[in-house]
């Protein structure tokens, strides 16, 4: 049998073991068949699971560590957030009772101060997110493909960040109790000042902070504008550096997603079911983060992700499973609806 670019599969695995054993002395897994056409997808297998820090990584891989440690306990209190709806809502209906008033003040100080610490997270992360594009970006290695097989263990970080991304406006979409809250603290805390109340609540957040949180919130994606963002001011701030090399790793990583869920041999390699939703979940999020860095966006012709591909490799899923990610492409991509974007992929998305 022949391979994709006419190589037979025997001088494949042939060069496939080889380079194994290389990559495995570097800690770097499953080095599975080299590029040598630029048109031809990356094809490697991106250790989702396992991937260690080499020692060149080692610095930046625990300076993101340190954050992404507290990703999950930050998703675990998002999900938990039940809101102060019934408290607020009585003590709107009843203005002149002083002891409905005060029981929603006492119920929303401390989901405020919840609020802010998930604001104070997206900080962190933007920051994380820095530290890995500017290795994954560097001239260490010629093209992102090198970049993301040599340091697999800041792939896996960079992906755990989407996926956290996307996880978490998952959550805050169809939260609406947090951006009540919020405005009901502040109407709250404005009325006190005028009345020169002291608010015991207010050293929580001071007015600055306040309104820089409530913009985060106002975000239909909060984390997702966070990282664009972020990716956006890394490009501007690295004027020495192309903008294809921050591009190209995101569109880079979208194609090892791609490629890796539609393989049976690499899909096979999986050991928990969890990693095909989080390979999903970091393509979708790449794509969108493309889609906002790059000038003309994801869905253009010259657009380096094949975006047909990627929705079929959505659309082959169980449907439930995929409908919020098919939502995330639909309703928080930039350019899905230009002019220049493809029929057939609108439609797809329909």
């Amino acid at each position: 049998t022949v391979g994709t670019s006419g190589v037979s599969l025997s001088s494949y695995r042939h060069q496939s073991s080889e380079a194994e054993r290389e990559y495995h002395n570097m800690g770097n897994l499953l080095k599975v068949l080299t590029c040598t056409d630029l048109e031809q997808e990356p094809n490697f297998f991106l250790d989702f699971e396992n991937a260690q820090p080499t020692e060149a990584e080692r610095e930046i891989w625990e300076e993101v560590d340190v954050v992404l440690k507290d990703a999950k306990a930050i998703l675990d209190e998002l999900q938990a957030y039940k809101g102060a709806g019934p408290d607020i809502r009585e003590a709107i209906q009843n203005p002149n009772d002083e002891a409905l008033q005060e029981k929603a003040w006492a119920a929303v100080v401390p989901l405020v101060g919840k609020l802010k610490k998930f604001y104070e997270f997206s900080q962190r992360l933007e920051a994380a997110l820095h530290s890995l594009l500017g290795a994954l970006t560097s001239e260490t290695y010629s093209d992102p493909t090198q970049h993301l097989e040599r340091e697999q263990a800041l792939a896996r970080q960079f992906a755990e960040i989407l996926h956290f991304t996307l996880r978490f406006d998952e959550l805050k979409m169809t939260n609406p109790a947090i951006q009540n809250d919020f405005s009901y603290y502040r109407r709250t805390l404005s009325r006190m000042r005028i009345n020169n109340v002291p608010a015991e609540g207010e050293n929580e957040v001071n007015n600055e902070l306040a309104n820089r949180i409530s913009l985060f919130y106002a975000d239909a994606t909060p984390m997702l504008k966070t990282l664009s963002d972020g990716t956006t001011k890394f490009v501007s701030e690295n004027k020495n550096l192309p903008i294809e090399n921050t591009t190209d790793c995101l569109s880079t990583m979208a194609s090892v997603c791609k490629v890796m869920l539609e393989t049976p041999e690499y899909r096979s390699r999986f050991t928990s079911e969890d990693t095909v939703s989080f390979c999903l979940r970091v393509m979708v999020g790449v794509i969108i983060l493309y889609d906002y860095v790059h000038p003309v966006g994801a869905f253009a012709k010259s657009s380096k992700i094949d975006m047909k591909g990627c929705i079929k490799v959505l659309k082959d899923q169980p449907p439930n499973s995929v409908e919020g990610l098919l939502n995330a492409l639909r309703y928080t991509t930039k350019h899905l609806n230009d002019e220049s974007t493809n029929k057939t992929i609108k439609s797809m998305l329909q």
